[in-house]
């Protein structure tokens, strides 16, 4: 991927989020997307998430590492959930905190299970089951490492509030 940034200085390679960008000008960022991670495994399908929505033109924040192992983490920033136009939150493991993120905000909360972790993790399954599972609305669920498709996904409900 390195090697792609030699080929065009356009290109930028994000090491963390995996993935290169080829921009021809960087956007105006605008809205509020909230990418949240529950532990520090998760975070490159974050990142890819994150480096998404910015390069489609959303201004994006990260809370990294507020899983419900430590509740009061994420509890204790409950403000700025609630200030986000949409959310997208990563979590491996038992995939939880979609849910306890859906029943503290009244955004749309985009799900995305990880592969990581270890025991009955299955591969992402577990946490992939427990979101789609979820009884907390206003949450949905993608595939598991689908970063890609989350900022995509985040980014348009992000732009139909700067609509007209």
């Amino acid at each position: 991927a390195r090697g792609l940034t030699r080929l065009d200085r356009r290109a930028t390679y994000h090491e963390m989020a995996r993935c290169v960008v080829v921009q021809r000008r960087k956007p105006a960022l605008k809205g509020d997307v909230l990418v949240v991670t529950a532990g520090t495994a998760d975070i490159p399908v974050a990142e890819e998430a994150r480096v998404t929505a910015e390069t489609m033109g959303s201004r994006v924040d990260v809370l990294y590492d507020v899983g419900v192992a430590g509740i009061h983490r994420v509890l204790r920033r409950h403000g700025r959930l609630l200030e986000a136009r949409v959310l997208v939150v990563v979590a491996g493991m038992d995939g939880v905190l979609p849910s306890v993120v859906g029943g503290l905000v009244d955004r749309p909360v985009i799900a995305v299970p990880t592969s990581r972790g270890y025991g009955a993790s299955f591969g992402g399954l577990a946490a992939l089951l427990t979101m789609l599972n979820s009884c907390a609305s206003g949450v949905g669920v993608l595939n598991i490492d689908n970063g890609f498709g989350a900022g995509c996904l985040a980014h348009r409900i992000n732009m139909l509030g700067e609509a007209g």
